[in-house]
């Protein structure tokens, strides 16, 4: 059970439930030293971004240290300079609360038994409340030394997700360009919860520069596969994809689907499906991306593309769907003839992937993760200024 106290719908009770919530578990606020583990929330109740665990001095300050060179400057600053006061064993003058848990049975404790390690603690970031978002969990053994990442699949939606990434992962290509991504180490379950544990990352990994630039090369090693280009192919069996994943959605899509019913011929193949500069790195002179959780066949080349300067948009800048699709129009524009794009298929990639983005968005809301507000319905909006033209 949860303790009144955490029975909230913030980014600490949410995702509190989603790791902890099982029979005979209680989970207070307070330093019980007899609790199974100990988290301090960081940097406090009102505003948790991190679940530390207590586990040792050793393993308090690879939870803040590990990977930080991923991180922007301001937060690794913050994180260094508490990972050192860990380390001294004076994490208690920052005065971070600390959470409590009693269970008969722990998820690291499960995942320590499935990956043959004696014992393995969790390090939790703090997200908003979203129901598509995952927890994950950063695991370290007694050493402080990185076994993973567990990404937990909670609702219907996530743990699609889950299991689609744990399958894209057993199946990446190599060579050819196609950059490389931490494997699969472990796909289970665990009550009720679908659980992917991806490999560690190398330690001397650092954050891209010029994030905002697009890596066209990686982009077209994803699309063919690591492959040569193949040649151009109609568009309707896309298109018939898509009446298909749109059965009893909102009528304004059919007709946008329709409207991109012109004939077009463009290079078909993979893409990332979540293209953006916070899922990749740099490590000795290569490109590192991960996050392959949407990954998909089929789709026009040039998604990644859009989906990146979409996105950026919209995270990173904080503007509306609107801009966001100008944004895609001017990444296309710019970059869209490395990719083999003239002008009229450049606005096909645009609009067909402000398509596919609302039907993932309606797909997630069907399976339990609810309508991105972000996205919907101001996606619709936005085709139906664009479409039909």
């Amino acid at each position: 059970m949860l303790k009144e106290s955490l029975v909230l719908e913030d980014g600490l009770g949410w995702v509190v439930r989603a790791v902890f919530e099982n029979p005979g578990v209680t989970v207070a606020v307070g330093d019980d030293p007899s609790a199974t583990v100990r988290y301090a929330v960081i940097p406090s109740l009102d505003r948790p971004r991190f679940l530390l665990p207590l586990a040792s001095r050793r393993v308090t300050a690879a939870s803040l240290l590990t990977y930080n060179a991923l991180r922007p400057p301001k937060v690794r600053a913050g994180r260094a300079a508490v990972g050192v006061l860990a380390r001294l064993g004076l994490l208690g003058i920052t005065k971070a609360p600390v959470l409590s848990v009693h269970a008969p049975d722990l998820l690291s404790t499960f995942l320590a038994g499935q990956l043959g390690v004696d014992r393995l603690h969790a390090a939790i970031g703090i997200r908003p409340p979203d129901p598509h978002h995952k927890p994950t969990l950063q695991l370290f053994d007694d050493r402080g030394r990185p076994r993973g990442y567990a990404k937990i699949g909670w609702n219907d939606g996530t743990r699609a997700m889950v299991r689609a990434e744990a399958a894209t992962l057993a199946d990446l290509p190599e060579g050819g360009g196609f950059p490389p991504a931490p494997r699969l180490a472990l796909h289970t379950r665990w009550h009720g919860r679908e659980i992917a544990v991806i490999e560690p990352m190398p330690r001397t990994v650092r954050r891209i520069r010029r994030p905002d630039r697009p890596r066209l090369d990686a982009m077209l090693a994803v699309a063919r596969r690591g492959g040569p280009a193949t040649p151009p192919r109609p568009v309707t069996e896309l298109l018939t994809t898509w009446r298909r994943r749109a059965a009893g959605a909102d009528a304004r899509i059919h007709a946008f689907i329709d409207a991109l019913d012109t004939g077009q011929e463009l290079e078909f193949g993979d893409w990332h499906g979540d293209w953006v500069p916070w899922n990749m790195a740099r490590h000795r002179g290569r490109l590192l991306v991960w996050d392959w959780e949407n990954r998909s066949a089929g789709v026009p080349v040039g998604f990644d593309l859009a989906h990146q300067a979409f996105q950026t948009a919209l995270s990173t800048y904080g503007r509306p769907a609107a801009e966001c699709a100008v944004a895609v129009d001017e990444a296309l524009r710019e970059h869209g003839p490395a990719l083999g794009l003239d002008a009229a298929g450049q606005r096909f990639v645009a609009d067909a992937y402000l398509v596919e983005l609302w039907l993932r968005t309606y797909e997630l809301s069907g399976g339990g993760a609810g309508w991105n507000p972000k996205l919907h319905p101001a996606l619709l909006d936005v085709l139906a200024t664009r479409l039909p033209r």
